[in-house]
């Protein structure tokens, strides 16, 4: 239980850095599938209100679909933000000795992106416009620990994983008060760690922890935001799950 609360101070920790960007990561998306017919869905969040939405399905043995989307929409003494995201990949996973499952996605996404900047008079002093595409490749790696979270007479199983994702991004159609500006392009590399912990049959709570780190020093479009999500997480089907 000690382990699990220092993770968690830890997460909620890292998730407090950061500064203005207009761009927000999505939680990369971690469905460790095992087989064909294997669904994944899971919903998100954190302390700066950012919703995500997932899912992933296994078309065969090794092939899989998988989309997020993610929503920001938060208001500050100084800034009001705005951003929407949607990603969708194809991906192979396959399933390895000892209980690991190794995962490899790529994909694209796109979306738009609003900044609202206020003076302390609650005046308006500038408005940042534009649109977010992205493409990425991801690899996703998990294995079933032996331990377990005992509580209330229970024990719940713990599984660990990470996942490493290298994205390309592009702020297009960029306007500064109504006036195009140039664009901003960048390169970033998401590294994170998950827990889960299986709450009832298919429920599962999970954790996920990392940082975005941007190979470009841009004004707009930079790494300013970790990555740090608290949600459920459902897998469906009946062979399903990294215990078996």
């Amino acid at each position: 239980m000690k382990h699990l609360l220092r993770l968690a101070f830890l997460l909620v920790f890292t998730g407090l850095t950061g500064c203005a960007s207009l761009y927000f990561p999505p939680p990369p998306h971690a469905p460790m599938l095992t087989h064909q017919g294997e669904f994944y869905g899971a919903v998100s969040t954190n302390q700066h209100t950012n919703y995500a939405l997932q899912g992933a399905y296994g078309l065969t043995n090794h092939l899989a679909v998988a989309g997020t989307f993610s929503s920001l929409h938060r208001r500050k003494s100084t800034r009001t933000e705005n951003i929407d995201f949607a990603e969708a990949s194809l991906g192979y996973f396959t399933r390895l000795p000892d209980k690991r499952v190794l995962e490899v996605y790529v994909g694209g996404g796109g979306g738009a992106t609003e900044r609202i900047e206020r003076n302390d008079a609650q005046q308006v002093t500038r408005t940042l416009d534009g649109s977010l595409s992205k493409v990425f490749a991801q690899v996703n790696y998990a294995k079933k620990k032996q331990n377990s979270l005992h509580l209330f007479n229970r024990d719940f199983p713990l599984t660990y994983g990470a996942a490493m994702r290298l994205s390309y991004m592009q702020l297009n159609n960029f306007t500064i008060n109504g006036v195009a500006a140039p664009g901003e392009n960048n390169v970033f590399f998401e590294p994170i760690t998950f827990t889960r912990t299986q709450i009832a049959g298919p429920v599962q709570l999970q954790l996920i922890s990392g940082q975005i780190f941007g190979f470009r020093n841009n004004e707009f479009l930079k790494a300013a935001n970790s990555v740090f999500q608290v949600g459920i997480v459902i897998n469906i089907d009946k062979n399903t799950t990294l215990d078996d």
